[in-house]
C-alpha cells in the first residue's frame, strides 16, 4: 500500500504535541511538508521527520500536492485552510473549532463533498478512554434515561501551552475570534452530542474575560443546555482554572450517576440506585501536561485508507461549533437561542 503523503500546517503545539508525533508513528504516512510563518519552526520538524518547510501555506499546495492535510493554524484560518486544501485534492483534518461561523464551516462541508476527499475535525474527547467507556455504559441501558449532566472543561489557559505563552494567537481576536468556548467549550459540546446520541436544542450562555489581560476573547462561560430529549445540563468552559485542569461529566440519570473524570484512579465510577457501584480503571484522559494518544490521527488516517466516512465529520463539527456560536449569541442578547 503507497504511504498517505500529508502536510502539516501551522507547527505550534497541538502539532507539536498531537499531530506529528502520532503521525511519524504511523506506519503508512509520509511526512512530506510543514508550514509556518515562522519558517524555522517548520525546518525544525522536516529536519527531524524529512520533507519540505514553507512559510506559505499555497506555495506548499501547489509544491507538494499533499493527500492529506492537517490545518493546526489559529481559528480564523481553518476555513479558508481547509477549503484551499479540499480544492488541491487533499484530505482535511482541521482543529477545533472547525470554524468560526456556521456559514464557514457549510462551505468547508461543501468543497469537501465537491471534490471527493474527506474532512474530519480535531474533536479529541470522543477517543478519550474514559469517554468511550461511558458511552457503553450508556449504551448498555443500565442507567436508564439521562435527565441532567454537568461537564466542564477548564486550565489554567494558553498562556501555559501555547509555543508563543502570552503572546499567543489565542488571545488576538482577530486570529481567534472567541476563546475558551472555541479552546474548550467545543470539546464539551461536541462530547454531550456524542455520548448522549442527541442533540442540543437551546443554549443560554455567560461568556465573557473575567481575568485574562490585555485579551478581548473569552476566557469563562457558563451555559445550560437543553436536549431534544428533554435532558438538561450545564456547560463550563474556562482559561482560569489555576489550580490545575478539570475535565469532568456527571451525568444523572433515572437509575443511578455516573461520574467520569472525577476520579485520579476511577476514571468511570456508576453508582446505582440500588447500591451496587462500578469502577472503570480504563486509561486517563489526556492533559496538556500529560499527553496521551489522541486517536484522532489514527481515525483520520483509517478513514482515508479504507474510504469510509471519518469519525467525526464536517456536520459533526458544525453541530458541535453551532452550541457553541448559540451561547455567544445569548450572551449578546440575554435570550435562550434555539440551536436549529
Amino acid at each position: 500500500m503507497s504511504k498517505v503523503r500529508v502536510a502539516v500546517v501551522g507547527c505550534g503545539s497541538i502539532s507539536k504535541h498531537r499531530h506529528i508525533p502520532e503521525y511519524a508513528a504511523h506506519e503508512n504516512v509520509e511526512l512530506v511538508a510543514f508550514v509556518d510563518p515562522i519558517i524555522e519552526r517548520a525546518e525544525l520538524y522536516a529536519a527531524k521527520h524529512g520533507g519540505k518547510a514553507f512559510a506559505d501555506f499555497e506555495t506548499m499546495l501547489a509544491e507538494i500536492k499533499p493527500d492529506a492535510v492537517s490545518v493546526c493554524t489559529p481559528n480564523a484560518l481553518h476555513a479558508p485552510m481547509s477549503i484551499a486544501a479540499a480544492k488541491a485534492g487533499a484530505h482535511v483534518l482541521v482543529e477545533k473549532p472547525m470554524a468560526v461561523t456556521d456559514e464557514e464551516a457549510e462551505a468547508m462541508i461543501e468543497a469537501a463533498k465537491q471534490n471527493g476527499v474527506h474532512l474530519m475535525v480535531g474533536q479529541n474527547q470522543r477517543f478519550m478512554p474514559p469517554h468511550v467507556k461511558a458511552k457503553q455504559v450508556l449504551k448498555s441501558g443500565i442507567l436508564g434515561k439521562v435527565l441532567t449532566f454537568r461537564t466542564s472543561f477548564g486550565h489554567p489557559g494558553p498562556d501555559g501551552w501555547s509555543v508563543d505563552g502570552a503572546n499567543s494567537w489565542f488571545f488576538r481576536k482577530q486570529e481567534a475570534i472567541m476563546g475558551a468556548m472555541g479552546d474548550l467549550g467545543v470539546h464539551k459540546s461536541d462530547l454531550m452530542r456524542w455520548m448522549l446520541d442527541d442533540e442540543v436544542s437551546e443554549v443560554a450562555g455567560f461568556v465573557g474575560t473575567l481575568d485574562k489581560k490585555g485579551t478581548e476573547v473569552d476566557d469563562n462561560a457558563s451555559c445550560l443546555l437543553r436536549m431534544k430529549s428533554g435532558a438538561i445540563g450545564t456547560l463550563v468552559a474556562s482559561w482560569t482554572y489555576y489550580k490545575g485542569e478539570d475535565n469532568s461529566t456527571i451525568l444523572w440519570c433515572e437509575n443511578g450517576v455516573m461520574k467520569i473524570g472525577t476520579h485520579p484512579d476511577d476514571q468511570v465510577i456508576v453508582e446505582l440506585r440500588n447500591g451496587t457501584v462500578e469502577k472503570h480503571k480504563v486509561g486517563a484522559i489526556s492533559t496538556n501536561d500529560k499527553q496521551e494518544t489522541s486517536g484522532v490521527i489514527n481515525a483520520f488516517l483509517e478513514s482515508i485508507l479504507t474510504n469510509t466516512t471519518p469519525a467525526v465529520s464536517g456536520e459533526d463539527g458544525r453541530a458541535s461549533l453551532k452550541v457553541i456560536l448559540c451561547a455567544f449569541e445569548s450572551q449578546e442578547t440575554g435570550k435562550f437561542i434555539s440551536v436549529n
